[in-house]
C-alpha cells in the first residue's frame, strides 16, 4: 500500500506521517517511512538549498528538480518498498508539486512532466487554516521557506482542494484539530483498507 500525506507547510503532515509510521509497525506491519524532497540525495539536498533561499534559481527549474528527485526516490526506495510489500508512507508527493508549483509554473505542464508517477493508494491532505499553519511554522524558530507566506498558503490551500476533487484515493482531513484526534482518525481510514 502506497500512502501520501499532503498539505500546507505547518499541517501536520510530518507529524502524522511518522504516527501512522509507528503505529502500523507497532501492529506488525513492515513500513518505509520516507519524504520528499529527500534529504540524503544530491537533488534533494540542492532543492532544500533553494527553498532555505541559499540558491535562487527559476521558477521551472524547481520544478524539475522536485520531479527528478522524485524519480529518483521511486527508483530507489519507493517502489523496492512497494515490492516487498510493504507499506510506503510519504510526506509529500507530486500533488505537492501541483499545488506549490502552479503558483508560478503552468500546471498543466506540471500534470505532464509529473504523468508517469503512479498515483497513491490513499493521499491524506490535511487540511488547516492559513493562521494556523504560520503560527505553528513561526513556532520553530527557524527562517521561513520559499513558500511559508500568508498569500502563497492561501492560494496553494485552493490549489490542494481542486486536485482533491480531481484525482482519485484523497481523504480530507482536518488537522487543525488535536494530534491524537487525528491520529486516531488516520487510523481508522488506514486500517479499514488494509
Amino acid at each position: 500500500m502506497f500512502i501520501a500525506f499532503e498539505g500546507l507547510d505547518g499541517a501536520g503532515t510530518t507529524t502524522h506521517s511518522k504516527h501512522l509510521a509507528e503505529r502500523l509497525e507497532a501492529e506488525g506491519h513492515s513500513v518505509l517511512l520516507t519524504n520528499e524532497p529527500t534529504g540524503s540525495e544530491p537533488i534533494g539536498t540542492l532543492i532544500r538549498d533553494v527553498l532555505q533561499h541559499k540558491y535562487e534559481i527559476s521558477a521551472e527549474s524547481l520544478q524539475l528538480l522536485f520531479s527528478a528527485d522524485r524519480a529518483d526516490h521511486l527508483k530507489n526506495k519507493i517502489l523496492p518498498a512497494l515490492a516487498e510489500d510493504k507499506i510506503v508512507i510519504t510526506d509529500r508527493y507530486f500533488f505537492s508539486t501541483l499545488a506549490y508549483g502552479g503558483l508560478s509554473v503552468d500546471v498543466d505542464w506540471l500534470k505532464e512532466v509529473s504523468k508517469n508517477f503512479p498515483i497513491p493508494d490513499l493521499t491524506i491532505l490535511c487540511e488547516c487554516d492559513t493562521d494556523t499553519c504560520l503560527n505553528r511554522i513561526g513556532g520553530r524558530g527557524e527562517t521561513p521557506e520559499l513558500f511559508e507566506k500568508r498569500e502563497k498558503l492561501i492560494k496553494i490551500g485552493k490549489n490542494y482542494h481542486e486536485l482533491s476533487e480531481e484525482y482519485p484515493n484523497f481523504y480530507l482531513l482536518d488537522s487543525s484539530r488535536s494530534i491524537p484526534v487525528c491520529d486516531e482518525e488516520i487510523w481508522g481510514v488506514v486500517s479499514g483498507k488494509i
